[in-house]
């Protein structure tokens, strides 16, 4: 029976021991796991400041390729080098689609659905040029340019639009 008694006297030491013990690891492991994410923010406020100048920096370079490629000023800096409409034609799609090879890396830094926003304005403004190249009407050059900036003056040039996109996206940053 003392055996016995001895046990229970030892439980007795033995449990509050085991309880305090416990309190404690969960205390520590409570403690640990806010100090990591303490960290983790601490880490992502780090990056986001490094990011956002370089994502800001995109939006303006898409913001500048939208309006090199705005028929109004495409066709404004590029002018024809002879009278065919085809020549012509090509001339002003090779320029677009340099200045998007130029800025294909500024995807890396917007969403997927400003990326593809941009895309669309791009080849808006390629289908408007074929499209008008295309008709019988235009004989020459210079008359693709005049029927082009034609129809910029009865609707938008897609590139407006494509700015319209990214100033939304903008102002999602902040």
């Amino acid at each position: 029976m003392q055996s016995a008694s001895e046990l229970l006297g030892y439980l007795s030491y033995l449990i509050p021991s085991i309880i305090v013990g416990l309190i404690s690891f969960y205390f520590f492991k409570t403690f640990v796991d806010h100090q990591k994410e303490m960290h983790y923010m601490e880490l992502r406020k780090e990056n986001r400041s490094e990011v956002l100048p370089l994502r800001l920096q995109a939006f303006e370079r898409l913001v500048l390729f939208l309006e090199r490629i705005s028929p109004g000023q495409l066709l404004s800096r590029i002018k024809p080098v002879g009278e065919n409409k085809y020549d012509y034609e090509t001339l002003l799609i090779s320029s677009i689609e340099q200045e998007f090879e130029h800025n294909l890396v500024q995807q890396v830094y917007v969403s997927q659905k400003c990326w593809d926003a941009i895309k669309a304005s791009k080849n808006s403004t390629i289908s408007l040029i074929r499209k008008t190249a295309m008709s019988d009407k235009i004989t020459s050059a210079q008359k693709l340019r005049e029927v082009v900036l034609t129809e910029l003056f009865e609707r938008s040039s897609p590139s407006d639009t494509g700015i319209a996109f990214l100033k939304n996206e903008i102002r999602q940053l902040f």
